[in-house]
């Protein structure tokens, strides 16, 4: 098994590669680049930005994060701009509490 921290994987029962509609997995490559880091490597801790690359392609969690906070931020701009113009927050109010 290939083990980084307490989180470890049995490189031998991986995903054949192939994705759902016969290519290959849409992440498959980034794990194969993990896999090489760790076979090359003397300690795990050389490949965590392989590894993140590969857990953030399966789960997009930065990307999810990125996402909510660009959206937190304009609501906050269009909250204060509704503010400053003395408007209403009408039937969108739910968004701006």
């Amino acid at each position: 098994p290939v083990c980084v921290g307490r989180c470890c994987w049995n490189t031998g029962a991986m995903a054949s590669g192939f994705g759902a509609r016969g290519g290959p997995g849409r992440c498959y490559q980034f794990w194969m680049d993990f896999q090489d880091c760790m076979k090359d490597c003397d300690h795990p801790s050389a490949c965590i930005n392989q590894k993140e690359d590969y857990v953030e392609c399966l789960h997009h969690k930065k990307e999810f994060d990125r996402m909510n906070t660009i959206m937190r931020e304009a609501i906050r701009q269009e909250k204060e701009k509704r503010a400053a113009e003395g408007k209403s927050q009408g039937m969108w109010a739910w968004m701006y509490n």
